[in-house]
């Protein structure tokens, strides 16, 4: 049986909602009884990111707790398009291109869970079950939702309020997730809440087909300034691949309103500590420390301590202290060389005209100094800086 404390953490902290309850929840962990708990993700991209790990922690809670997790790779549902929060047909992807992009995926995972030992994570792709299915199967399954149901979702309505085209496989992938519960016989799934609507389609074919209770757990999403989930689609994303001094300085260019809900997600800060910052920031406080405390903590969760160290001193050197990086990126001079061709020759800017542009609007420097004329001549030895993060020295 899980401490009380652990599974009140797990219940409420970062979490959007439960379903049908927290009673529920709690009593069926509190009960003994080892639950069979699932994340599932779509290979869309070479990597796993930000947003999966939040959820991937989670299930790393259960697993501690001693439940059997496991971590789904949708191979199958990769290839169909999962329409949650797109306002366009998600581009469909071959067997080819899903396989090669979940190749690092159960290595990255292993940061937050564990793969190995007496309660081993389990790594299970639903192709399995998915792709063996027949005809007469898929309409079995179909019998068992209403277009209503499928249109009750705002990115739906949203579709239809445009005239923008929806897709029949697009009413099916819900249908798919939802079956993966079935096929794997789990008590419980997990994951952002930009899925519930695929989650619960998951427990109603669980209560349907085998009779029984199936739990969700949402958990909240941390979001842009604009609201936008981290994410591939955004943009926005910090990737696993991402170097550390990139995934730090990806979290200090994040919004002061997002330090706090950042420590409550991602990390395992006490929640009594949390709420002292969150005052301290309410009543003027600076939250540059805090927010430099969570970006060593995001490349420490996801890299390791020593890189979360050198990442924080890179921050300092070059960021605070305006010196350039030690692993500078070089390009070599030639006679008479502007400053918008060393930019372009660099691959600083994608043109002549971004390099104009980004000279006059005071972007530039050049050893240090603002320069606002994109024909100024360069050499050898001199350092440029486009904006804050971005260096390259000149060589003969």
């Amino acid at each position: 049986m899980p401490k009380l404390d652990a599974m009140d953490v797990f219940l409420t902290r970062g979490v959007e909602n439960v379903y049908p309850s927290k009673a529920a929840v709690e009593k069926a962990l509190a009960s003994g009884k080892k639950l069979r708990v699932y994340f599932g993700v779509d290979p869309t991209g070479p990597t796993l990111h930000l947003g999966h790990i939040i959820s991937m922690r989670k299930l790393a809670e259960l697993q501690k707790m001693g439940h059997e997790v496991i971590l789904l790779i949708g191979d199958f549902t990769a290839m169909i398009g999962d329409p949650s929060d797109k306002t366009a047909t998600r581009k469909r992807l071959t067997r080819k291109e899903v396989l090669a992009n979940c190749k690092l995926y159960k290595k990255q995972a292993s940061r937050i869970l564990s793969f190995t030992g007496k309660n081993a994570a389990k790594v299970m792709f639903n192709s399995k079950w998915l792709g063996k299915m027949s005809f007469a199967d898929v309409v079995e399954l179909t019998a068992r939702a209403t277009v209503q149901q499928m249109l009750q979702r705002d990115m739906f309505k949203k579709r239809m309020q445009e005239d923008q085209p929806i897709h029949i496989h697009e009413f099916l992938y819900p249908l798919m997730q939802g079956y993966d519960s079935v096929a794997m016989k789990v008590d419980m799934e997990v994951g952002g809440n930009d899925q519930t609507f695929n989650m619960l389609m998951g427990r109603e074919l669980v209560r349907d087909i085998q009779g029984r209770e199936k739990f969700v757990l949402a958990s909240a999403l941390l979001v842009d300034p604009s609201g936008k989930k981290m994410g591939k689609t955004e943009g926005n994303m910090i990737a696993m691949t991402d170097s550390a001094e990139e995934m730090y300085g990806k979290v200090m260019s994040w919004t002061d309103g997002m330090v706090i809900p950042g420590f409550e997600l991602i990390t395992d800060v006490p929640a009594d500590e949390v709420k002292m910052m969150a005052a301290e920031i309410a009543e003027g406080k600076n939250p540059m420390p805090y927010k430099r405390r969570l970006a060593r903590e995001v490349v420490e969760l996801l890299v390791g301590e020593r890189e979360a160290e050198a990442a924080d001193a890179h921050f300092t050197r070059v960021h605070q202290s305006g010196e350039a990086p030690e692993d500078i990126a070089t390009v070599k001079a030639t006679k008479g060389m502007t400053l918008t061709e060393a930019l372009v020759a660099s691959g600083l800017v994608s043109s002549n005209t971004d390099a104009r542009r980004q000279v006059e609007q005071r972007g530039v420097k050049v050893s240090g100094e603002v320069v606002e004329d994109p024909k100024a001549i360069v050499s050898a030895g001199q350092v440029i800086q486009k904006g804050k993060r971005h260096f390259v020295k000149i060589i003969s």
